[in-house]
């Protein structure tokens, strides 16, 4: 016998996922922070990689490279990104949420939302 989804189901799991993101979030950033602790603080001194005109594929290659190294700023970075991806996610939950429970209504905006939300997140540090 199948389950039926229901929206107490939907909440709980959308619930989940935030709090799980949150966590993930929190801990990340401070491993990052130990992690430059134990660097003494070291600072940029040239923000070359956050000029206006600076393209995506270079910040993000700037963040890959740092990472790598395990520099605690970068560590740090990906906790915030984290945070950032978090809602983005609680929404991709909800649109799986709506189509089990077929409120197409619901997929619709859902769908509307998680484009908007990408199209910045993806362009709108540009300008």
């Amino acid at each position: 016998m199948k389950k039926h989804f229901t929206d107490a189901d939907l909440n709980r799991s959308v619930g989940n996922l935030l709090r799980l993101g949150v966590i993930l979030s929190v801990a990340t950033s401070l491993v990052g922070f130990i992690k430059l602790f134990f660097e003494g603080f070291k600072m940029p001194k040239k923000y070359t990689c956050l000029d206006i005109g600076t393209s995506s594929e270079k910040v993000w290659g700037h963040l890959w490279n740092s990472l790598c190294k395990g520099e605690g700023m970068a560590i740090i970075q990906v906790g915030i990104l984290l945070l950032i991806f978090t809602p983005l996610m609680r929404i991709v939950f909800a649109l799986i949420g709506y189509l089990k429970e077929k409120d197409y209504v619901y997929v619709v905006i859902s769908s509307i939302v998680l484009a908007i939300m990408a199209i910045s997140f993806f362009t709108g540090y540009a300008h």
